[in-house]
């Protein structure tokens, strides 16, 4: 992957929408299967700078599983696999 993010941002992939729900019934692929909020921390920028020009910690490591907003951050393509870049405020938790 040829993604390097800059200040305060993440690069996220991801996870599969769940194909099948939690009582066992398979979700067909012309189904609107609603995104996940969930993901896997590929890349992560050097900095974390507040507006203000204060230093932020960086509080997550690549290979962490995290949630974010429903909303958050653009999604990219690169090299045909789909990634998220989210600003590190946005993400609301790592899982353990």
């Amino acid at each position: 992957m040829n993604i390097k993010p800059l200040n305060g941002y993440v690069v996220i992939k991801p996870l599969d929408a769940e194909e099948v729900t939690a009582s066992g019934i398979v979700i067909p692929d012309t189904a609107n299967k609603e995104k996940p909020q969930e993901g896997e921390v590929v890349a992560i920028s050097a900095t974390n700078i507040s507006d203000k020009g204060a230093d932020l910690p960086i509080e997550m490591k690549l290979g962490d599983k995290v949630l974010y907003g429903r909303y958050s951050g653009e999604d990219v393509k690169v090299d045909n696999i789909e990634y998220k870049i989210v600003e590190m405020t946005s993400v609301r938790a790592i899982v353990a």
